[in-house]
């Protein structure tokens, strides 16, 4: 299909697993009464972002992935006939976890999963703590309406994830997010941090020609400490906003996308016809200090 309408859901969250599942639904439902045929929710959607601390307890939030929630958003998904993007706390098997998105085809298949790759640990991100490293690599899927791929939230400030993800024909590129600011920070570093979080991941449009679609969540969360930026948007396959959301409100956009103009940007400018495959090797090394 030339002309896919993509779905967005930003959101709040609260400490209710089944109250932020029904939500999601809700607004799934929404998306797809819009005519969204793709929807994507934010990182971690069931629960609030619980890795600002190191708590064991939270482990009884993961589930098996595909398992309960990824049922019931099939269900939805046959019955709207939409594709669902939907990221999920995934307990592997006993002391084995993973911070996962699976995709359900429109029809309520489900297709698979992908695991985050990189995963981070700073104040109030303590990740590492409760997910290990996606070792499913990088992947596609091809749905009713598009090839996409799908990279979670730490994963947008690698370009080679991106590359990758684009090189296996990925027609869009979905990151669910989860970022926010400490609410003791100035504007100055506010607008800082957002820029940058933006600005990279419409780099990795430009330089692979493909649409990328960010979905952040939004809204106060631990005890007022942390205020997630919301700012969700659209980038066409040259880096221009198509669609930008508010820092502070929750907001369902359905936005069309036309996947012709990845062979026409990547025809005018044509980055994948001058790589130089051949000259990469260095890139698998940490850091190159040595002859």
């Amino acid at each position: 299909m030339s002309k896919v309408k993509v779905g967005l859901v930003q959101m709040s969250c609260t400490a209710n697993k089944e109250e932020n599942l029904q939500k999601a639904v809700d607004k799934v439902r929404e998306a797809a009464d819009k005519g969204a045929q793709i929807v994507c929710l934010q990182e971690l959607f069931t629960s609030l972002y619980f890795c600002d601390v190191e708590d064991y307890d939270n482990f009884n939030l993961a589930e098996a992935v595909p398992g309960p929630s990824t049922e019931t958003l099939g269900k939805v998904a046959a019955e709207k006939g939409v594709v669902i993007i939907a990221s999920l706390f995934e307990k592997r098997t006993q002391g084995l976890y993973h911070n996962t998105t699976a995709v359900i085809d429109a029809d309520g298949t489900y297709l698979g999963k992908y695991r985050k790759m990189h995963i981070p640990d700073d104040p109030a991100y303590y990740e590492k703590f409760y997910f290990t490293p996606g070792d499913l690599g990088y992947k596609v899927f091809k749905t009713k309406f598009a090839t996409i791929g799908v990279l979670i939230c730490w994963d947008q400030w690698y370009p080679e994830a991106a590359r990758i993800t684009a090189l296996m024909g990925a027609e869009i590129l979905f990151y669910p997010t989860a970022i926010g600011w400490a609410t003791s920070q100035d504007e100055a570093t506010n607008n800082e941090q957002y820029n940058a979080w933006q600005t990279i991941q419409r780099s990795h449009a430009v330089a692979n020609g493909i649409h990328v679609v960010s979905v952040n969540r939004v809204g106060l969360e631990q005890n007022g400490a942390m205020k997630f930026w919301g700012g969700s948007f659209v980038s066409n396959p040259f880096g221009n906003l198509t669609y930008l959301a508010s820092h502070d409100k929750e907001e369902t956009h359905v936005q069309e996308l036309d996947l012709k103009l990845s062979d026409r940007y990547r025809t005018h400018w044509p980055f994948l016809r001058d790589r130089r495959i051949d000259s990469y090797q260095p890139i698998t090394k940490r850091y190159i200090d040595e002859d």
